[in-house]
């Protein structure tokens, strides 16, 4: 349940970043980034490819917390978020889990 919670948060902030963004931004150039972050953020949602879209979500936030002007500390955020969720994976509640099985690591006892 609590991966579940990260995906939903940073999927969500991802989501709005890049719709509002690519809404308010004419630059074509601009428009893609904010494009594909919309995308990780719909793929983080459902918890679908959730390693890519969670690395995709960390160089994008890394992107926009150095590349420019803008609130730079919530796109560090959404890039810790988003390299985190990429190491810890979809979890339980997701797409991931349902079409390729949950796996767990097991400690071996020697």
């Amino acid at each position: 349940m609590g991966l579940l919670c990260l995906r939903l948060g940073a999927g969500i902030a991802l989501f709005h970043n890049g719709f509002v963004g690519s809404v308010e931004s004419p630059h074509q150039q601009h428009l893609l980034r904010l494009l594909i972050e919309a995308a990780a953020g719909l793929f983080l949602c459902a918890g679908l490819w959730t390693p890519i879209a969670g690395g995709v979500a960390a160089i994008i936030g890394l992107w926009g917390a150095f590349s420019g002007p803008g609130d730079s500390w919530s796109q560090l955020q959404l890039a810790i978020l988003g390299a985190g969720l990429a190491m810890l994976g979809p979890g339980a509640w997701s797409v991931d889990a349902r079409l390729f099985g949950r796996r767990r690591i097991r400690i071996s006892d020697r």
